[in-house]
C-alpha cells in the first residue's frame, strides 16, 4: 500500500510539472493527431484543451505535410529516437510564430507516440534579424568607405576588413581573417615595418590612440604612402574589447607637398631676387628722376647722340668713356632705354663705391653660409640682370683678380655664385664706362688687355663741358628747373652776366660742377632773376681766383647767421630772415637745426669766427664738386 501511495504521488507531481513548464509540449501518434497538451501549448497557440486534442499537427504548422510526418519524420524519429529544427506556428486568429521544435518518439504500450517540445523564438529571430541587417550596414559602410579599414580583436587578429582593403593587395577575405594584422600581405615586403606595426598595435590595444605614416606597395608593386590610425574600442565596463584600424592614401599629397616644397624654394629665390631688383630699381628711379633727359645741341654732343641711337638696337658691349660729372650713368640708361631689353631693369653697380672685399658678392652673389655674415641667399647684379642690360660704372677700379671672373662672364655668359657648385647661364648685355685711362693702365699692369678689348667693342667718348659750352644755356635751364621744384624757390631766368660767368669757366667737374653752382646760387638769391655772388670769381682764362674755399653747407650756415643778425634773431613775421631768405618759416627752422645754429648764441656774439668769414668772398673748391 505503501508504494503504491508513492507511486501515485509521483505520478501527480510529473503531471504538474508538465503542465506548469514554460515550454509549449503536445504528443502526437503516428498520424500526427494531437492526443495530448500542456498549458503553454494551449497558450501559444490560442486554443483551449478540447480544441487543441482534436487537431493535427498540420493545422497547427503550416510548414508541414502529412506525408511528409509521416514518411520523414516518424522514419527518422524511430531511427534516431530524437530531431531538433525550426519551423513556424499558427496560432487560431492565423499568426505565424517562429518556433525551435525538440520531437523524440516512445512506446506506449503497444502504440508509437511523438512527444513535441517547442517555444517562441520570436525576439531570438528579431535580435538575430537586426543583428544580420546590422552586419550588413556594418559591412556596407566598411566596403564604400574609400579608406582601408577593418576590425581588430584584442590579439590583433583581422576580425573584419573592408572591400577596397581587399582590392588594394587582390585577396580574398577568407585569406586574411582570423591572420595577426601585422603578418596581412599589405605588410609581407618588409620584416621592420611588420615589427613597426606590431609596436603601434600592442600601444593601441593598451587603450592609446595611435597614428603613423608608412610605405606599402599594392598588388601590381606600386608603392604608396598611408596615413595610419590604430584606435582603441571600450565596452561599457571600459574594457578594450576591440581595435580599428585604418588607412587614407596619402601618396599624391605627400607628392604635391614635395613639389610645394620644392615651389617654395624657388618662391624663395624669386622673392630674394625681386627684393634685391627692386633695391636696385629704387636707386636707378631715383637717378632717373634726377636726370631724366640728355640735353644739349652742341656738334660734340650731337655726335654722342647719333652713336647711341646706332649701338642701342644691337647687343654689343659698350664702353663710355669721359671725365668725371661728364653724364656716362645717363648715356647708360639712355642705350638700355632704346634697346630691345628696356622691358627689364637696368641693374647699375659703382666699382668704385664698394669695398673690394665684397663686390665680388655684390656681383656674382653668395649662397647661405659661403662665409661669415652670409646667412641668407644673395642674388648677384649679374644675375639680376639677366634679359636685361649691367653697368658697370667706374669699370678701371675693379681689383684685378676679379677682372677674369668678369672676362669669362663676358665670353661664356656663365658664373657661380660664392660658395656654390652650381653654374649659373645668364643673358645680360654690359655697358661699362670710366673716366680712368685704360690703356694707361693696362701698361701698368692694373688693367688686364683681354679684358679692355672685350670691353672696347663700341667705345663711346663723352665730351666735358668746356668743349660743349654751347650747351650750358640748355643745361643751366634745365638744371635749375629741378632745383627750384626741390627747395621750393622759383626763378624767371639767369642772368646774363651770371651766363657770361659761367660759359668762361674751365669746368673740371662738368655738368655735376655746374649743378652745384646753379643750386648755391639759387639759395643765395634774393630775387626772380637767379645771380651768382662775389663767392663765384672767375679769371678770363676760366679758372677760379684764389681764395678761401667753402662747402655747401657752410655757406648756408653762414648765410643764415648774417641775416639772423640783420633781423636780430626773428625769423617769422614781416622783414623777419624766412621772408627775406623767401623760404618758408618751418622751413627755415628746420634748416637751422640741421646746420646746428642757435639764434641766442648768435646775440650773444658767440660766433666772432663765423662774423669774420662772412666778410671774406666765399670760393668753390673741388671737393664740393657732385
Amino acid at each position: 500500500m505503501e508504494k503504491r501511495n508513492n507511486k501515485f504521488d509521483l505520478e501527480i507531481i510529473e503531471r504538474t510539472t508538465v503542465q506548469l513548464s514554460t515550454n509549449s509540449i503536445i504528443w502526437l501518434d503516428e498520424h500526427g493527431n494531437i492526443k495530448h497538451a500542456n498549458n503553454a501549448a494551449c497558450n501559444m497557440l490560442m486554443y483551449n484543451y478540447q480544441e487543441l486534442t482534436s487537431m493535427n499537427v498540420f493545422d497547427i504548422s503550416p510548414n508541414f505535410r502529412s506525408n511528409k510526418f509521416t514518411d520523414e519524420y516518424t522514419r527518422k524519429l524511430k531511427k534516431q529516437g530524437k530531431h531538433h529544427f525550426e519551423t513556424l506556428a499558427m496560432t487560431q486568429c492565423g499568426k505565424k510564430i517562429p518556433i525551435e521544435v525538440i520531437i523524440f518518439s516512445m512506446k506506449y504500450e503497444e502504440m508509437d507516440i511523438f512527444c513535441s517540445i517547442f517555444f517562441d523564438i520570436s525576439e531570438r529571430k528579431k535580435i538575430m534579424t537586426d543583428l544580420i541587417n546590422s552586419e550588413e550596414r556594418i559591412r556596407a559602410i566598411l566596403n564604400n568607405n574609400f579608406q582601408l579599414t577593418g576590425l581588430l580583436d584584442i590579439d590583433g587578429r583581422l576580425l573584419m576588413i573592408n572591400q577596397t582593403a581587399l582590392d588594394f593587395i587582390s585577396v580574398t577575405e577568407d585569406k586574411v581573417i582570423g591572420k595577426y594584422f601585422w603578418q596581412c600581405p599589405w605588410f609581407q615586403h618588409s620584416k621592420d615595418l611588420q615589427d613597426e606595426v606590431k609596436k603601434y598595435f600592442k600601444n593601441a590595444a593598451r587603450g592609446n590612440f595611435v597614428r603613423a605614416e608608412w610605405e606599402t606597395f599594392d598588388k601590381s608593386g606600386k608603392k604608396y604612402i598611408f596615413d595610419n590610425s590604430l584606435k582603441p574600442v571600450k565596452d561599457a565596463n571600459g574594457d578594450i574589447r576591440f581595435v580599428i584600424p585604418e588607412a587614407r592614401d596619402i601618396t599624391e599629397i605627400k607628392k604635391t607637398e614635395k613639389e610645394l616644397k620644392i615651389a617654395y624654394k624657388e618662391l624663395e629665390k624669386v622673392k630674394d631676387r625681386l627684393q634685391d631688383e627692386n633695391f636696385y630699381l629704387k636707386e636707378e628711379l631715383q637717378v632717373k628722376r634726377r636726370n631724366s633727359n640728355l640735353i644739349g645741341e652742341s656738334v660734340a654732343f650731337k655726335k654722342v647722340l647719333f652713336q647711341i641711337d646706332q649701338v642701342a638696337s644691337t647687343n654689343a658691349t659698350v664702353l663710355i668713356l669721359g671725365e668725371t660729372g661728364t653724364g656716362k650713368e645717363l648715356v647708360a640708361q639712355r642705350i638700355h632705354d632704346l634697346s630691345f631689353r628696356r622691358d627689364r631693369p637696368l641693374i647699375t653697380l659703382n666699382c668704385a663705391a664698394i669695398p673690394s672685399s665684397l663686390i665680388e658678392s655684390e656681383l656674382f652673389g653668395h649662397e647661405k653660409g659661403a662665409f661669415t655674415g652670409a646667412h641668407t641667399l644673395k642674388i648677384g647684379r649679374f644675375e639680376l640682370a639677366d634679359k636685361g642690360t649691367i653697368f658697370l660704372d667706374e669699370i678701371g677700379e675693379l681689383p684685378i683678380d676679379l677682372q677674369a671672373k668678369l672676362l669669362r662672364v663676358l665670353q661664356e655668359n656663365e658664373f657661380e655664385r660664392i660658395g656654390g657648385g652650381k653654374t649659373l647661364k645668364v643673358d645680360i648685355r654690359i655697358i661699362a664706362a670710366t673716366n680712368r685711362d685704360l690703356e694707361a693702365m693696362i701698361a701698368k699692369k692694373q688693367f688686364r688687355q683681354d679684358l679692355y678689348y672685350r670691353l672696347n667693342v663700341f667705345p663711346v667718348n663723352l665730351p666735358p663741358l668746356r668743349e660743349r659750352k654751347s650747351d650750358i644755356p640748355l643745361l643751366s635751364d634745365y638744371l635749375i628747373k629741378h632745383i627750384s621744384q626741390r627747395i621750393g624757390k622759383k626763378f624767371d631766368h639767369i642772368s646774363k652776366k651770371t651766363m657770361e660767368k659761367l660759359k668762361i669757366y674751365h669746368w673740371p667737374g662738368n655738368i655735376r660742377e655746374l649743378a652745384n653752382v646753379l643750386e648755391r646760387s639759387a639759395v643765395l638769391s634774393q630775387e626772380d632773376i637767379l645771380k651768382v655772388g662775389d663767392w663765384f670769381r672767375v679769371e678770363k682764362n676760366g679758372f677760379i681766383e684764389d681764395g678761401k674755399l667753402l662747402t655747401l653747407n657752410q655757406l648756408q650756415r653762414k648765410h643764415i647767421i648774417q641775416i639772423l643778425l640783420k633781423t636780430r634773431g626773428r625769423v617769422r613775421g614781416y622783414n623777419g630772415a624766412a621772408q627775406i631768405l623767401g623760404i618758408k618759416p618751418t622751413t627755415l627752422e628746420s634748416r637751422m637745426a640741421k646746420l646746428k645754429i642757435n639764434k641766442s648764441e648768435i646775440l650773444d656774439n658767440r660766433h666772432e669766427a663765423d662774423l669774420k668769414t662772412l666778410r671774406q668772398p666765399l670760393r668753390i673748391k673741388d671737393s664740393d664738386k657732385y
